[in-house]
């Protein structure tokens, strides 16, 4: 179903079944998966591919060149997977150097003015609230929620299942697991509503709530809050990202 205001250059793949409502625009070398609905003035460009079942509203654009001024030309990509919700007037950008990709996984849900900047990297099951915006090379891991304004600074991490509330100004690691709020943002507490929500046992819940004490609020530096999580609570797969999470973290962890 194309209407025929929509504009689909000849290289352009459609898969099956794609709805391509009013004044849409595809661009030569964008690959669209089976069951993609477009509803009116949406614009894909660039070296483009989305997978299937993915819903993009008016006015939002994906794929086009990236606002960094170190772009020196050559190849880059966009590469969006399955079932994504891209609402009113967002915007992804292509990475940055030749060869590399802005990324976005699977079951996101965009909010109306979300910006996903060149060469981020987001994970499934993401949410991004109206206005939210990621700056360059940032990473989201799964299970995150970005509130409604809130900026995230160039090279940050958002760790899975982390919550950041609304106009925050994040310019640190958010942990995984935790809320951060403020400006700029600190980490407030465990993100215990929403670990109960995704079905975390109670135990697990509590494991966390007492890394979260040693980690943000013993006033230990972050190499000896690890040192001491690690002799003093049971192994767990949370715990054991939590702190690979930390020690990896360039930016230092928002506290």
């Amino acid at each position: 179903m194309i209407h025929p205001t929509a504009v689909i250059h000849a290289g352009a793949r459609l898969g099956a079944d794609c709805d391509i409502g009013p004044y849409c625009i595809v661009g030569p070398r964008v690959v669209l998966g089976d069951r993609c609905r477009l509803h009116s003035h949406v614009v894909l460009d660039g070296v483009t591919t989305l997978g299937s079942d993915n819903e993009i509203f008016p006015f939002a654009c994906l794929g086009t060149k990236t606002q960094d001024l170190k772009w020196n030309g050559g190849e880059t990509r966009t590469v969006i997977g399955d079932r994504n919700v891209f609402r009113e007037y967002s915007t992804v950008h292509s990475a940055t150097a030749d060869g590399d990709a802005t990324t976005v996984g699977s079951d996101n849900h965009f909010l109306a003015y979300t910006h996903l900047a060149h060469d981020v990297q987001v994970g499934s099951h993401v949410i991004m609230s109206n206005v939210a915006t990621l700056a360059g090379h940032v990473i989201v891991e799964d299970h995150a929620i970005i509130g409604g304004l809130a900026a995230v600074h160039q090279f940050c991490r958002i760790g899975r299942f982390s919550m950041i509330g609304g106009c925050s100004k994040v310019v640190q690691d958010i942990a995984p697991y935790m809320m951060a709020d403020g400006n700029p943002a600190e980490t407030r507490f465990v993100n215990k509503v929403g670990l109960e929500r995704a079905g975390f046992a109670a135990e697990s819940v509590s494991n966390l709530t007492k890394a979260y004490k040693v980690l943000f609020r013993s006033g230990l530096t972050t190499a000896n809050a690890l040192a001491r999580l690690e002799s003093e609570l049971p192994a767990s797969e949370e715990l054991t990202h939590l702190m690979a999470f930390a020690r990896d973290s360039k930016r230092g962890l928002a506290k």
